[in-house]
């Protein structure tokens, strides 16, 4: 049988006495003691060389080989230098495609892969599984497995930042050879428990957001479209009975009801935005884009309605590039929902103003995009609510317009997916600010651009 390294070490190491080193220090410090003796004290001398030859006779011994304080330090080493075949488990751990950490039977950290940063937090081996996951259910799933060898599944949700699902799978393992109970060849291996817990993490947040998704489009949709569809069910009532016959009748409610259609379409539509937003609002964008090319294509896109209302749209920017990490799509449909509001609500025969700015921040330095229309203006009771489902200041003439009340919403979601804020101010008669602030990016250049392209 190989005896093990430490045992080999300690055998060929030779006896600290037989060591020239420790000589020449005792040697030199005798004479440091008969030096300095001779101008001190009676009495003083010896017991400073007693002194002086215990203390190296301790350095001999802490300095010898193999070193004692070598092996201490290889007792307290990492417990994932101590894993059979480590590189093995350190590579299977890597490969998982889900979050996962390989923990020790009292919880510390043993490795982790790189997921683990994403979706949990940096993990650092050698702390406890409390520094990173505060879920007391997944704690105690743990502490159970490891000691009856068990394995679990916790669900558990997430509220900051945001909300988040997730499965957490708790599985005790046995990276050692289990031990014969009885030494004797065929007998059944002795129970033993784990020595090693797999700790995986599913994200369900899609999933429950799925189902939510569909809840909410059946109550909304089930809520907003009945007028519409009442109004059409009438006139068709109304043009098979008493106006079956009646030409102008038929003509205004063919109208009539092509608007209602048309609404539907439009409430159909916004509907779905929301529900894919929402759907993604937990991951953030990681594409960089230019906030002032963005702005220039919400300008020209929005041009023909400004100019059937005689508003004129102006751009103002400092004539840089305003990088920010974000969706094309999504940001080209925030900034168009709030123009067009102001468009629709500030009056006709006013501008709107457009203006980005560069703004330091708490982590860097943010873009500030505002919108401003000079039209009658928001109550302040309203400010706190802009943003819900179907909210709407004036109902009338939020349907005039052709609004579904979803278009703040909307603007909400897609600023909270981006890690942005969104700001309101106005005044009765004041018209009204909209602000949306995001961080820009440091991984794109900041060099001039042409904001009309």
């Amino acid at each position: 049988m190989n005896e093990p390294v430490e045992a080999r070490d300690a055998a060929s190491a030779p006896p600290f006495w037989r060591q020239p080193r420790l000589w020449i220090g005792l040697i030199a410090a005798i004479v440091l003691v008969a030096m300095l003796s001779g101008e001190m004290a009676p009495g003083v001398g010896l017991p400073l060389l007693v002194v002086a030859v215990i203390g190296f006779f301790a350095c001999a011994i802490l300095t010898g080989e193999p070193p004692v304080l070598q092996r201490l330090a290889e007792k307290v080493r990492p417990q994932e230098d101590r894993v059979e075949g480590e590189p093995a488990v350190h590579a299977l751990i890597a490969a998982l495609p889900e979050p996962a950490l390989l923990l020790t039977p009292t919880g510390e950290i043993r490795t982790a892969n790189s997921r683990v940063a994403l979706a949990i937090g940096p993990a650092k081996v050698g702390d406890p599984l409390s520094f990173l996951v505060r879920v007391p259910e997944v704690l105690e799933a743990v502490r159970m497995a490891a000691e009856d060898g068990i394995p679990r599944r916790v669900e558990f949700a997430e509220r900051i930042p945001l909300d988040r699902w997730l499965e957490a799978h708790v599985v005790p393992v046995q990276l050692k050879p289990r031990p014969d109970a009885s030494g004797s060849k065929g007998a059944a291996p002795a129970p033993a428990k784990p020595d090693g817990v797999l700790l995986t993490f599913r994200d369900l947040t899609a999933q429950r957001r799925s189902e939510q998704m569909r809840a909410d489009f059946v109550a909304n949709a089930s809520h907003e479209l009945r007028t519409p569809l009442a109004s059409l069910s009438g006139f068709i009532e109304t043009l098979l009975g008493p106006a079956k016959n009646d030409a102008a009748a038929r003509e205004r409610f063919l109208g009539i009801m092509g608007a209602q259609a048309r609404r539907m379409s439009r409430l159909i539509d916004d509907l779905l935005s929301l529900s894919r937003i929402e759907l993604n609002v937990h991951v953030r964008p990681d594409t960089v884009v230019d906030l002032c090319g963005i702005l220039s294509h919400v300008r020209d896109t929005l041009g023909p309605l400004a100019q059937d209302r005689a508003i004129t749209i102006t751009l103002e920017t400092d004539g840089t590039a305003m990088p920010v990490r974000g969706d094309r799509d999504e940001l080209i449909r925030l900034f168009e929902n709030l123009v067009e509001n102001a468009l629709k609500y500030g009056g006709s025969g006013q501008n709107v103003d457009v203006r980005i700015a560069r703004e330091p921040g708490t982590q860097g330095d943010v873009a500030a995009v505002s919108v401003r229309d000079y039209g009658p203006g928001i109550a302040p009771e309203h400010l706190p609510r802009l943003t819900e489902r179907f909210y709407r200041v004036d109902v009338a003439a939020s349907r005039d317009q052709g609004g579904t009340g979803l278009g703040l919403a909307i603007v909400k979601h897609i600023v909270a997916r981006h890690r942005g804020r969104l700001m309101v101010e106005s005044a009765p008669g004041k018209g009204a600010t909209f602000t949306v602030r995001l961080d820009l990016s440091d991984d794109a250049a900041k060099n001039s651009v042409n904001t009309a392209a």
